[in-house]
Formats: C-alpha cells, sequence, structure tokens
C-alpha cells in the first residue's frame, strides 16, 4: 500500500518491488542494504500441497460445491422432456470441463503475481513487465526470472513486441486496462455479498417443501442470523476457518457422490450418455430461444469459480489444482447426473429438484448438511474480497483500511474489519430486500460472467504481452471462451431487469470510491513530486530559519526528495530526523535489518526506514524506535563534536511530527474535478484509517502539521 502522509505518513505494504532509498539526494546518504523480495512464489512439498488442498475445500470450494443445490430449480421451465434433460446434463458437464477445468485449472492460476490472484494480480503482473505510466503503475523493478508457464511460450513474436509497445506508448490504452480491471474488481467485490446471500437462502429454502407453517419471512430471517454469525467468525482468519469448514465440505461432497450413484442406479443408467457432447447440438435444434433462456441456469453451476483464482493467496496454485481436479469437479459431475437421472422420470419436479431428489431416510441429514456447506459456500468470496482490497491497498487504489495478517505460515491469508462489515451490511440488505427471490439468482449469475470475461481478456494480455505465446494458441484461447461467455452474457443480459442490475449498483459504488481515491492520490503525488525540497533548498532553508534545541522525529513516506511541507516551516530542531516506516511482503525482518540511516546535507538532518515484516509487532512504540534511532546516529557520525551535538539534543527534548495534507481543487479544474477532491476525496481521506496509527509516541509530545495542496 503506498501510503501518504495526509493522515500522518506512510505504511507502505511491499508490493514485490525492491526497496531502495532515494540516492539522489545526497551522495553522503546510503544505507548499507536493501530489501529485495523473493523473484518466485514459495515452493511448498507434496505434504503441505495436499493439506492446503484439503483447506481449500472450506474456503474455495464451497460456493461452486453448493451449486447443485440452486441450478434445476432457478429454471422456469417444468416440461423438459428426456432428450432435454440430457442436453442440459451435457452443457453442464461441457460447462465445468471448459470454463473451470481447462481455463481456470490449466491456464488462468498461472498468471498469477507471486502467489496471487485474481483481477488485480494479473494487473501487477503486467505492470512489472510492461512500462505503464499511468497514475496506477506500480512503480517496480522488472524480474529477471518468474512464474510464468515457459511451457506454453513460443519465441519472440513480433506481434508480441509490437503489442507490448502500442501498450507502453498508449495511454489510452494504459487507461481503459485500468478501468477494466477496477470493474472487475469492483464486480469480485459485488459478489462478495451476493455469494453469501443466495447461497444461505437457497439452502434454507428447502425446509418449506416439508412445513407448511415455514413462510419466506421465516427463512430470511434465520438467513439472517446465520450470516452475522458467518461475518462474525472471520476475525478467526482462513486457517481456523479452514479447519472448520473444511470437514463439512469433504462431508458434502462424500455423501451428494453417494446420492448421486444411487439415483443413478435407480433411476435411470442411460444418463451418463450426456457426456457426449452431441446432445447440447440436439438441444438447441430442438429447443432454440428456450434452450438460449436456459442458459442462465446453467451458468450458475460454475458460480464460485473465479474464487479459485482470486483466493489463491490464500493457498498455492497446485492446492487449487489438486483440490479442484480430484474432489470437486467428480464430485459435481456424479452429483448432476444423479440429478438429471430423478428429474428423467419426475419432471414435475424440477423446481426443487435437489431437495426432491434426496432419498427420504437421508433428507433431514442432507439439508442440515446442506445449510452448513451453504454458510461455508460463503466463505469463497469473502475471502476472496479480503485478497482482492489488499491488492487494491498495495497498489494505492483503496482507501487506507486494516489488513490483518491471520497466518504467520501463509503471507496470503489476510483479514480486513471494515470490509467484512461493509459485505455483511450489503448481504443483510439483499436479503431482507430480496427475500429470496428469483431476483437475486438473476443478480448472482450477472455479476459472475462480467468478472470471467474480464478474467480472459487479461490472461489472453499475459499469453501475448508476458509469455510471447504464439498468437494462435493466444487466438485459440481468446476466441473459443468470448465466444462460450458471451453466449451466457447474452441470455444473463436478459435478467438485468429482474435483479440483475443490482452487481453493477454495488460496483459503481466500489468504482466511485476506488476512482476519487486513486485521483486524488495521483494529484497529490503529482504536486509532491513538483515541489519537493532537494538537499541543496534544504540546507539554504535551515540556514536562515531558527533551530530549537532537542530532536525532531518527522514522519513522511516520501522516500525521493522531502515533503514540500518542510519548507514552510519556520523553526526545526537542531537535530531532525525524517523517518519513512514500510511493511515488506515478508513475515518477519529481524532487528538488524529493521532500522538503516543515512545523513541528508550538512544541518543535522537525518534521514531513517523502518522496515518490518507483515507478521512483526504492529504496536510500534515511539519513543523506544527514537532511543534506538539515535544509536543508530552516533554509529552512523564519525566526529566528536557531532556525536555530542545528538547527545546533547536527545537530553534537551524529543518531538514527534506527522504530516496532513488537504487537497483543494484550483478555480481553473472542472466541476468534476472540483466535486471529486473537495468532497469524495476528502471524505474517504478523513473516513481512512490513519497511516501511522500503529505508532505510540507520548501525546504531549506529538505534533501534527498541516498543509493544504491547491492542485
Amino acid at each position: 500500500m503506498n501510503s501518504d502522509p495526509e493522515n500522518g505518513g506512510g505504511d507502505i505494504s511491499g508490493t514485490g518491488t525492491q526497496i531502495e532509498v532515494e540516492a539522489d539526494i545526497d551522495t553522503t546518504m546510503s544505507f548499507s542494504k536493501t530489501y529485495q523480495p523473493p523473484q518466485r512464489e514459495k515452493v511448498y512439498s507434496n505434504w503441505e500441497s495436499m493439506v492446503l488442498a484439503y483447506q481449500s475445500l472450506g474456503v474455495v470450494y464451497g460456493d461452486l460445491g453448493t451449486s447443485p443445490v440452486n441450478v434445476f430449480s432457478a429454471t422456469s421451465f417444468t416440461n423438459l422432456s428426456e432428450d432435454d434433460l440430457l442436453g442440459t446434463l451435457s452443457l453442464i458437464i461441457w460447462t465445468l470441463t471448459s470454463l473451470v477445468l481447462v481455463k481456470y485449472v490449466f491456464i488462468v492460476l498461472h498468471a498469477n503475481d507471486h502467489g496471487e490472484g485474481g483481477t488485480f494480480a494479473i494487473y501487477s503482473y503486467i505492470c512489472r513487465h510492461v512500462h505503464f505510466n499511468t497514475k496506477f503503475t506500480i512503480h517496480n523493478t522488472k524480474l529477471e526470472s518468474d512464474s510464468a508457464m515457459t511451457y506454453y511460450t513460443g519465441g519472440r513474436s513480433p506481434l508480441s513486441t509490437r503489442a507490448k509497445e502500442f501498450l507502453e506508448r498508449s495511454s489510452s490504452a494504459q487507461n481503459f486496462l485500468t478501468v477494466i480491471v477496477l470493474l472487475g474488481t469492483c464486480m469480485v467485490i459485488g459478489d462478495g455479498a451476493l455469494t453469501p446471500a443466495t447461497c444461505v437462502l437457497s439452502a434454507l429454502q428447502g425446509i418449506q417443501s416439508r412445513s407448511s407453517k415455514i413462510t419466506q419471512e421465516h427463512v430470511v430471517w434465520i438467513s439472517v442470523v446465520l450470516l452475522v454469525a458467518l461475518f462474525v467468525f472471520q476475525r478467526c482468519g482462513t486457517s481456523k476457518v479452514s479447519f472448520l469448514f473444511s470437514p463439512i465440505m469433504l462431508i458434502w461432497f462424500a455423501t451428494n457422490v453417494s446420492i448421486g450413484v444411487y439415483n443413478i442406479f435407480k433411476y435411470d443408467p442411460s444418463i451418463l450418455k450426456a457426456v457426449s457432447p452431441h446432445y447440447i447440438v440436439k438441444f438447441f435444434i430442438a429447443n432454440g430461444k428456450t434452450a438460449w433462456d436456459l442458459l442462465g441456469a446453467v451458468f450458475l453451476s460454475i458460480t464460485g469459480a473465479e474464487a479459485m483464482f482470486a483466493d489463491l493467496g490464500h493457498f498455492n496454485k497446485r492446492a487449487i489444482q489438486l483440490g479442484f481436479s480430484f474432489v470437486v469437479y467428480p464430485s459435481l459431475i456424479v452429483t448432476y447426473a444423479g440429478e438429471t437421472a430423478y428429474l428423467v422420470k419426475h419432471p414435475e419436479n424440477i423446481t426443487d429438484a435437489y431437495y426432491s431428489s434426496l432419498p427420504n431416510p437421508v433428507y433431514w441429514p442432507m439439508f442440515v448438511i446442506s445449510t452448513l456447506a451453504a454458510v461455508v459456500a460463503s466463505q469463497s468470496m469473502i475471502s476472496a474480497c479480503f485478497s482482492i482490497v489488499k491488492q487494491s491497498l498495495a497498489l494505492g487504489c483503496f482507501p487506507r483500511v486494516n489488513i490483518i495478517h491471520t497466518s504467520s505460515k501463509h503471507q496470503g491469508q489476510v483479514y480486513s474489519p471494515e470490509i467484512n462489515y461493509i459485505l455483511l451490511i450489503l448481504t443483510v440488505a439483499l436479503v431482507v430486500g430480496f427475500k429470496g427471490g428469483v431476483e437475486l439468482a438473476n443478480a448472482y449469475g450477472v455479476v459472475v460472467i462480467w468478472v470471467m470475461m474480464i478474467t480472459t481478456f487479461l490472461t489472453s494480455l499475459v499469453m501475448l504481452v508476458i509469455w510471447k505465446t504464439n498468437v494462435v494458441a493466444v487466438l485459440g484461447f481468446l476466441v473459443p471462451y468470448v465466444l462460450m461467455e458471451g453466449a451466457f452474457m447474452t441470455s444473463l443480459l436478459r435478467k438485468i431487469p429482474q435483479g440483475g442490475w443490482v452487481p453493477f449498483a454495488i460496483s459503481v459504488l466500489f468504482m466511485t470510491v476506488m476512482m476519487s481515491w486513486t485521483y486524488g492520490r495521483s494529484k497529490k503525488t503529482t504536486y509532491e513530486a513538483e515541489n519537493k525540497m532537494s538537499v541543496t533548498e534544504l540546507d539554504e532553508a535551515l540556514s536562515s530559519i531558527y533551530r530549537t534545541p532537542g530532536v525532531c522525529f518527522f514522519f513522511t513516506d516520501l522516500v525521493h526528495g522531502l515533503p514540500p511541507i518542510i519548507r514552510h516551516m519556520n523553526s526545526v530542531r537542531e537535530i531532525m530526523v525524517v523517518v519513512t516506516i514500510r511493511t515488506l511482503p515478508i513475515k518477519t525482518v529481524s532487528p538488524e535489518e529493521r532500522l538503516h540511516v543515512g545523513k541528508l546535507g550538512s544541518n543535522g538532518v537525518y534521514r531513517c526506514l523502518i522496515q518490518f515484516g507483515y507478521k512483526d509487532a504492529e504496536d510500534i512504540d515511539g519513543a523506544n524506535y527514537a532511543d534506538s534511532i539515535a544509536a543508530k546516529l552516533l554509529e552512523l557520525t564519525d566526529g566528536t563534536g557531532e556525536k555530542h551535538k545528538i547527545q546533547s539534543s536527545m537530553q534537551k527534548g524529543i518531538e514527534f511530527v506527522t504530516g496532513r495534507t488537504i487537497l483543494k481543487a484550483d478555480k481553473k479544474s472542472s466541476m468534476l474535478s472540483r466535486f471529486t477532491i473537495d468532497y469524495l476525496y476528502r471524505f474517504l481521506q478523513k473516513n481512512s484509517i490513519p497511516a501511522f496509527s500503529a505508532v505510540r509516541t507520548p501525546s504531549n509530545a506529538t505534533l501534527q502539521v498541516g498543509m493544504l495542496y491547491e492542485i
């Protein structure tokens, strides 16, 4: 998270870049070491991957795994013939195979950014290989080695080179790509609210078939109670959540396979011939528009697939692949086949297909398991939202919120209290507002298809520009998936008036937040870059102002130059230390690597870089660090006189200063720009957490200095 000093400085999370402190400020300023993060994602043993694959069942696959509850009941057709049912089952099988197994498991999962997945991770991956000049660029070094799929790569294609050059010189293309990424991100966050609402309501509605006394109103409020408990439980972290949820999902898959096999042999063993795709062709020829309308319901069979990529940071690539290929995929095929076999004999029960197909002796146990599984299903997109917000913070595209690392072993396992409760409010509002109607299912499908299409586009770009894949292979990926996903989209777009507008409304809300924040930050960064102080200016300014006895620790995120606010200070302590704090993408930083100091000019000004790992203590005692920094300064200095000056100043008093900047649009700005800066950005700035909130300093020795930036 590139931080800014407006709320007190900067806690800058590592984004995979080499951390360097500005060397051109002063040749006398140097740090002995810089941090170079790992060039590749962590390598896991076979046993670790198997354990993570098991844990992924309770976090990643809950949504996808519980889709059999929703698919047939979402159809509006009650008179499907046996051939129609065979065609529908064949559609489900080949949708799971092509759009999930082939696309996500074998291709998309490889387009990760050092083990992180999701739309922002692909964008980060692209930015590390293509020089971008837009405000969203990740300023990091290119890597000599990476996790790209070399077995997909061909020679250096002239088209790849031209595509890369086009991206680097076209600001319009860069801005378009950024907007697409932001849209995909906002859609995923919207999915984080829709998934819990849809899954829990769908599972609980099964109870109404056994008791006429239970109304939809009862189902809604039971759902609300379960959802509140689920979101409260999030603070325990991914490992504890998966410890409880994974056994539930394992039981869910095992029981569904058993029931599926039972239904196949009892009702129609020949149903397995639906594996042949020619039944899809027959289905469309026979039904035309009806078949097209049914695509929206069929698509619900793969909702949750995007969580496989978005949740990648919580686990690893191999674990996700193992979990789907050997547990989830075969279980779903057998479950859908069993449901269809039952419907061949009982087509009138299609609107309650899953619960109707359960043998009577196991109905209530399966109702309990399915309800628990629905709660688990909600977990996949909630975890994905935490991951994607963390990535957004790393790119500086989201207001500062708390990101808590819940595991000392896996960096990607994070939790954000603010995002958690925002999702809770949205989810409860959706459940209470729609009350489990068809509108909720319509909204659910619309949001997922948009995320999938954006992922297809970004992955194709990675294949062409980074992996340098042969253009024929790129088209072989892009064209079929655009056609398939486009077909689903045309069916789902008809649902927009009946609830499909919801994900767009949620996306507009989050897009407004992200665009306003990013626009304001870009303006602030530009102002500071143009008005930063050089060491020469610093020396000139300090030579003509009063130097108060004592030491001042000035917190800022600026590494390149000095914040312009120093230019307007009328008095400065005898010793001033400009402090920048960074959180690196490693678990811990050793004490000897934590502090780095350097000298700026010749007027008693120093620079200090404090580095933490993501599991190091977040509560920083400013007073203790002041003593440690002073000790480092004494080691740095050579002359006896200078050392005496530092020691004497420390005894005369210590002051902690944080900078706060307020942006104001100038009169030449457009009305939209003034509204964005003066109202939206300022509102977000006031309500985001302070960058130095983790630093504890004595209140009677802490000063906040403000400055108005007119941009």
